[in-house]
């Protein structure tokens, strides 16, 4: 593993608590920008039959050139004119459709390498080179009737994966292992018969599926088919599809074709689609083209000329100033326009600035008033700008709309992250008012003394998980930090942790495979790691089926029972009080006054994360039991006439409910 991508895991395992959520201001206020921003949306290349015309951004070149390519052979070079606002401008009469392009600028005195640019939407293989199209030829069939399913706000449940994690074990049954169309692919089975991949996720219940990075990446060779394999997170390419995921990256038009296709497929499903974006740096400097359009302008530098490195990975851009907060801004509006993507979970969100981020929300909801918006509230190291101008996690409150990972109900439900000692469910102590923080979904709440200040205006903010691609996945942490648990208790560790999770105010967020009890052979960083660590072996959902149906009951329940996710900070503070109860390791609530809110008039939630039986005081009444720790039936099952006294086995969670 390289250096930087040691610094960059070890830090972002590191989350809001670590030094990065203290860190210092650096930097004065930007001053004012010197160059031209355009008011216009920049168009790198628009095609035509009869022309097609090229634009870059470079207000600081003295020339500019573009080059016109078949496949390897240079056919045409156009001097560029210097136009409006720091633009460039060349025009190829003619129907050009079919060749690659490149820019090339000259500035200080130096010739640059040639650049697809930063604005390409098409691409030659690895990405080095724009690609002439017509992006209508790219949509599928039906693709100008495709649109968003219509989720509810409690209905909500974020469900993360990566491409070859779903599909490229054989046991998947995929066509297309690995790939977009794999992913787009109906009718798939495991070897015992039961539905794979997208089928899967439809059975599941889930509303929004998150995709690991699929913007253009310079980590994997895309000239061959491979088996490489990298989570993403190095950035090429803002503005098309990363090619090893195409079933032919040589196709300019297949990668987006292929993409579209896999987004429609879901919609059609039922749901939503997340892309996972990383505008918070780039995988070099000198080969990508903020550096070869503008050099020293899309990155924070040093006073002695060097990148800042909040990002852990060389560099990190800087979003405050006015073209690298347009780009940012027009480049997820172009994802929304010509992908129908649905929302974004942004790397290393408090690189960026509060206002930049205020400003994608504004614009992002003016398209699609139902887009989700959510990221790190975290850096890896020190930005390099003022840090309550940054989008850290104890800043959400203003940012309206943008919800943050919430790594107190993560580190309270299942441990710290260097696996020094368990969490909650392990029945350790000192785990309570954080669990109780994030179950109020990180509002401010008289009853929770949690030691970190309130952070969400309202609990929509908070997104809880307990694990995520990053870090160990939840078999294996439990398997490690338990080592004489027989695989029986494991599993009530990991139902006891999604429950807390799915109980929680706020978003409930799962990593692929947990339902099914994955394991990535005890891997923590598994980034750039073969199919054996990362592939999901399909048969663990029929060896593990009571689990799989756990994880679905937690889905159903969950959108059956909007009182778990209220919509205000005031709502929460109104209707949840917590049972208090001696034990450490063990906490309730109810959710009263229900009447107009959920089909209950009351909700009962008890979690008993300690190894002796515990017993609660509970409001007396006849209920039905939603979850007896084993089995959920969102609108009940069986009776249960209780005098005000409840007992909970160790490691379980019990939700009832008076009707």
């Amino acid at each position: 593993m390289k250096l930087n991508d040691t610094l960059r895991f070890g830090a972002l395992l590191l989350g809001a608590a670590a030094i990065v959520g203290c860190c210092k201001k650096q930097s004065s206020e930007t001053p004012s920008d010197p160059y031209p921003v355009p008011e216009k949306a920049i168009e790198e290349m628009c095609y035509t039959p009869e022309k097609t015309t090229f634009e870059v951004w470079s207000p600081t070149a003295e020339r500019a050139v573009v080059r016109l390519y078949d496949g390897d052979m240079m056919v045409e070079e156009l001097a560029m004119e210097r136009v409006e606002d720091g633009l460039w401008r060349a025009t190829a009469e003619g129907d050009r459709k079919g060749l690659y392009y490149a820019f090339q600028l000259a500035v200080d005195g130096k010739t640059l390498k040639e650049t697809a640019g930063i604005f390409a939407r098409a691409l030659d293989v690895n990405g080095n080179r724009g690609a002439v199209i017509d992006l209508d030829d790219t949509d599928p069939e039906g693709w100008a009737e495709d649109c968003s399913p219509t989720i509810a706000p409690h209905e909500r449940v974020i469900y993360e994966m990566h491409y070859r994690d779903m599909t490229a074990h054989a046991s998947a049954g995929s066509s297309h292992p690995g790939k977009y169309l794999g992913m787009a692919e109906h009718g798939t089975r495991s070897e015992e018969g039961l539905a794979t991949g997208i089928d899967h996720l439809r059975e599941m219940g889930v509303t929004h599926v998150h995709l690991l990075p699929t913007a253009d990446f310079g980590s994997i060779d895309e000239s061959y088919p491979s088996d490489q394999y990298n989570w993403g997170y190095e950035p090429k390419n803002y503005n098309a599809p990363e090619g090893t995921y195409s079933t032919n990256p040589a196709d300019a038009e297949a990668r987006i074709r292929e993409l579209k296709t896999l987004v429609q497929a879901l919609h059609k499903a039922g749901m939503c689609v997340v892309l996972d974006v990383v505008y918070n740096h780039t995988t070099s400097t000198e080969n990508c083209g903020f550096e070869l359009t503008v050099p020293g302008y899309f990155y924070r530098m040093r006073e002695d000329g060097t990148f800042a490195d909040g990002s852990g990975c060389g560099n990190e851009t800087a979003s405050e100033k006015p073209m690298m907060r347009k780009y940012m801004v027009e480049s997820l509006e172009y994802w929304v326009k010509e992908y129908h993507i649905d929302g974004f979970r942004f790397d290393l969100m408090a690189i960026h600035d509060i206002e930049t981020m205020n400003l994608i929300r504004e614009r992002l909801t003016a398209l699609n008033p139902n887009i989700l918006l959510y990221g790190e509230g975290w850096a890896a190291a020190q930005p390099l700008y003022d840090e309550d101008k940054l989008a850290f996690k104890r800043y959400t409150y203003r940012m309206e709309g943008i919800a943050a990972f919430s790594d107190d109900i993560r580190n309270a439900l299942r441990g710290t992250l260097g696996l020094e000692k368990g969490g909650f469910i392990h029945g350790v102590e000192g785990n309570k008012e954080a669990l109780k923080f994030g179950l109020a979904g990180g509002v401010e709440h008289p009853e929770v003394a949690h030691s970190e200040a309130a952070w969400c205006a309202a609990p929509s903010q908070h997104i809880s998980y307990v694990t995520c691609h990053d870090d160990h996945n939840l078999r294996d942490r439990l398997t490690h930090l338990s080592p004489d648990a027989d695989e029986q208790e494991l599993l009530k560790m990991d139902r006891l942790a999604q429950f807390g999770v799915f109980c929680s105010q706020g978003i409930p967020f799962i990593f692929a495979g947990e339902e099914m009890f994955r394991s990535k052979l005890g891997e923590k960083n598994t980034y750039n790691m073969p199919d054996k660590y990362n592939a999901i072996d399909w048969a663990l959902k029929s060896q593990y089926s009571s689990l799989v149906e756990f994880y679905k009951g937690l889905i159903a329940m969950r959108k059956a029972h909007p009182a778990f996710a209220l919509p205000t900070a005031e709502a929460v503070r109104e209707h949840l009080r917590f049972i208090d109860n001696d034990n450490e390791a063990a906490v309730g609530f109810v959710l009263d006054e229900l009447e107009g809110i959920d089909p209950a008039k009351r909700i009962v939630v008890l979690m008993n994360g300690s190894r002796e039986t515990v017993e609660f005081d509970i409001p007396e009444g006849e209920y039905k039991w939603i979850c007896d720790g084993e089995s959920i039936v969102p609108q009940g099952m069986g009776t249960l006439t209780s005098d005000g006294k409840l007992s909970v086995s160790p490691i379980t969670g019990i939700v009832l409910a008076q009707y």
